[in-house]
């Protein structure tokens, strides 16, 4: 009966439009009604989102939050697109390839997935135009490729999974991304080649070596953060939470380095952050009040049981998992997606002796396709918005290069080296 009711309570919510965070907390809450008195109800679900939000590791992400606002204004993207033009702009499909990969690096540093789509956006977009690019191509490159910020480290929603697992290691699931990652950007650069050579699009100029080092060494400092961040973890210098204070102290420094940041624009670029986090960690509190509920109702146990004796082939059920959290990617966002339902299929995976490690790089890679579907997909709206153009064209030009990320996705899913590789090398 409860479980009836916090599913389609859930549903209804969402499909008349109410936020993902309040649907969720909402449909607690009346999950909670039905076994308990009305105050008690309250009480615990506020009590569950505070808990949930009572985590040392959760305090990296308002820090990576600000880290990616400062990059964003100060002035790397622009400096990451010139690196990044130097070496594959010469290429057939050229500036496709430039927005590729600015999107893994700029995406890898700052974090942000939105963050990237929106300033490479409005940097390449009318350059991509004036070359002879179609909009709804440049527009579906842009989106997909920003996704893969979020698998390549740091990574705030590694960080998410991370809690909801139980304590997986953040720095092997760092490491974990980076192979998978590089995987899926290759993979949208073949895409993107092939879809220009049959379209007819322009490729750049063959670039000096000379100019290839100067856009290097201007992009170097900005690119350092990355092995200071990562570096730091691994060797065991801090830990995620105290390396995203060492990441905004280090964008600071840059940004006013590179004077595209002064003083006055602090409290815009403060101010900014909030706001994202107070989103983010939201989305975070109502999900771990849903998560205590559904352990509550053995909801993980009841389902792990279902799907063993649907079939105890590993394969199988990797197959069915993949294709039910692209559904649910459709329909909800990344972060709520990750702490409801990892408490629901590790315990499966796991049986399967699936590492949890190697099941994180999956789940984040899977929802990240999730980002570039309609009606919910935060980074689809915000390239459509920052190129001025509609959903309905981008669609054609986005199908070739979500099926290069579903194959991206079942690499990763069934070559398990892929994601552990790099962990095992550093010990984790």
């Amino acid at each position: 009966m409860e479980v009836l009711i916090l599913v389609l309570s859930f549903i209804i919510l969402i499909a008349i439009g109410v936020p993902i965070a309040w649907s969720i907390g909402i449909s607690s809450i009346c999950t909670m009604l039905v076994s308990i008195p009305t105050i008690s109800a309250f009480t615990t679900v506020a009590q569950r989102m505070a808990t949930g939000l009572d985590s040392f590791s959760l305090l990296a992400i308002p820090f990576f939050v600000l880290a990616g606002e400062i990059m964003n204004r100060g002035g790397i993207a622009r400096r990451l697109v010139a690196f990044a033009k130097s070496l594959v702009g010469s290429l057939p499909g050229g500036l496709a390839h430039v927005n590729i990969v600015a999107a893994m690096m700029f995406g890898a540093i700052a974090g942000s997935a939105v963050a990237a789509v929106s300033a490479l956006g409005s940097m390449l977009g009318k350059e991509m135009e004036a070359e002879g690019y179609s909009k709804e191509f440049s527009v579906a490159v842009n989106v997909t490729a920003s996704t893969t910020g979020l698998v390549i480290p740091p990574s705030n929603i590694l960080i998410v999974y991370s809690l909801a697992s139980g304590g997986v290691s953040i720095a092997a699931l760092f490491l974990a991304g980076y192979v998978p990652g590089i995987i899926t950007g290759l993979l949208l650069m073949i895409t993107a080649a092939i879809w220009s050579k049959f379209r007819k699009f322009p490729s750049g100029e063959r670039t000096k070596l000379s100019v290839v080092f100067r856009t290097f060494v201007d992009a170097f400092p900005s690119l350092l953060l990355l092995v200071v961040v990562i570096g730091g973890i691994v060797v065991g210098i801090f830990t995620a939470t105290e390396a995203s204070a060492v990441a905004v102290l280090y964008c600071l420094i840059l940004s006013f380095a590179y004077k595209e940041v002064t003083v006055k624009n602090l409290p815009q670029i403060f101010l900014n952050s909030v706001l994202t986090t107070a989103i983010v960690l939201l989305l975070i509190g109502t999900s771990m009040s849903m998560s205590w509920i559904m352990a509550y109702e053995n909801i993980p146990q009841n389902i792990t049981e279902f799907m063993l004796s649907i079939s105890n082939n590993k394969f199988v059920i990797l197959f069915i998992i993949n294709m039910l959290l692209l559904f649910v990617g459709i329909f909800m966002d990344m972060t709520p997606a990750v702490l409801i339902f990892t408490p629901i299929f590790l315990p499966v995976v796991t049986n399967l002796g699936m590492d949890p490690t190697h099941f994180g790089i999956v789940m984040v890679l899977n929802l990240c396709i999730g980002l570039c579907t309609p009606p919910v997909g935060s980074v689809l709206f915000v390239g459509v918005g920052v190129a001025g153009t509609t959903i309905q064209k981008v669609i054609k030009p986005l199908l070739p290069l979500f099926i290069a990320m579903l194959i991206s996705l079942m690499l990763v899913t069934y070559i398990p080296e892929l994601s552990l590789w790099l962990p095992r090398l550093f010990g984790f």
